[in-house]
């Protein structure tokens, strides 16, 4: 026997409030009504829900367990009518943007504010995700456009490059490699150095830079991005590698970026799912932010 809607409403108002009158009160229903309903739907699934001691319910293991998978469905009815009401309040459009955290820190934001006035009228969603949850919003259709600066590999996703920066060294005003004009490997070796964790995207990257140069990597500090690299070396924690896109969304820090020799190329890609069409007001937004990634010097263009 399947729960039908009525009946996982009334489970879980009875789950929630732990009485039948309770569950009455916020369905706007009779206690009998509810007693009825919740006596039918044990007799269906063929296991009591609830243990009735001295007056009051208590709900069983089988009822527990029920109740993790109810409260998962009950989300996604809250973000169907939420979305509903979105399109109604909301007739010109919506568009919901995730990137990764570098690009994310200055430039869509910047994108999104120079689309936002010349198109007040359309919602706009944004965050900022790790990588598996970036795609996972997608191919999920929980959003529209994705950009990021990792590699990304999916049949149902089509990538375009929209700009290019560099992995590059930041480091204090006052400090001794602020006087040169490129930097190597070896360079760092002297002074306390921020890095990440060799599983990671970033830390495989920076540890294939010192190996590359026949150095040993020795990290101070180990850091969970390059945002938070960046938020290290402002407070003069040590020095650190970290992409360019990163580095100059802290236009007020008090670091220097100085570019690397052999540093690898980063690109900030656009993703949307391949098999769907971009709506209008995505292709216009697509169209802002490769503006503003080339005001920014990260653009294709030479």
């Amino acid at each position: 026997m399947s729960f039908n809607l009525r009946q996982i409403e009334v489970f879980r108002a009875v789950m929630i409030t732990g009485s039948i009158r309770g569950a009455a009160e916020l369905l706007y229903v009779s206690q009998p009504a509810v007693s009825r309903l919740l006596s039918h739907t044990e007799s269906r699934v063929g296991f009591p829900l609830f243990k009735r001691i001295r007056g009051r319910l208590h709900a069983t293991p089988e009822a527990k367990k029920l109740f993790h998978e109810v409260e998962q469905v009950y989300a996604g009815v809250k973000r169907v009518n939420e979305l509903a009401r979105d399109l109604k309040e909301h007739q010109e459009g919506i568009l919901n943007i995730v990137s990764s955290p570098s690009i994310g820190q200055m430039v869509i934001p910047t994108a999104m504010a120079e689309y936002r006035h010349a198109n007040p009228q359309v919602k706009l969603t944004f965050q900022y995700l790790a990588h598996a949850p970036l795609m996972e919003r997608l191919l999920n259709r929980q959003a529209d456009l994705a950009v990021t600066i990792l590699p990304v590999n999916h049949p149902n996703l089509e990538m375009e490059v929209i700009g290019m920066g560099s992995l590059v060294c930041i480091c204090p005003y006052n400090h001794p490699l602020a006087r040169r004009a490129k930097l190597t490997a070896k360079d760092l070796l002297p002074y306390p150095f921020i890095s990440y964790d060799r599983d990671t995207p970033f830390g495989a990257m920076v540890a294939s830079l010192f190996d590359a140069s026949g150095e040993l990597l020795r990290a101070a500090i180990e850091a969970g991005s390059p945002q938070n690299a960046c938020a290290l070396v402002h407070a003069g924690a040590g020095i650190a590698l970290v992409d360019e896109f990163s580095a100059r969304s802290w236009s007020g820090s008090k670091f220097l970026i100085r570019p690397m020799e052999e540093a690898p190329t980063l690109k900030a890609t656009l993703v949307r799912l391949r098999l769907e069409p971009m709506s209008q007001i995505a292709q216009s937004f697509v169209e802002v932010l490769k503006g503003v990634v080339d005001k920014e010097g990260l653009g294709l263009s030479p």
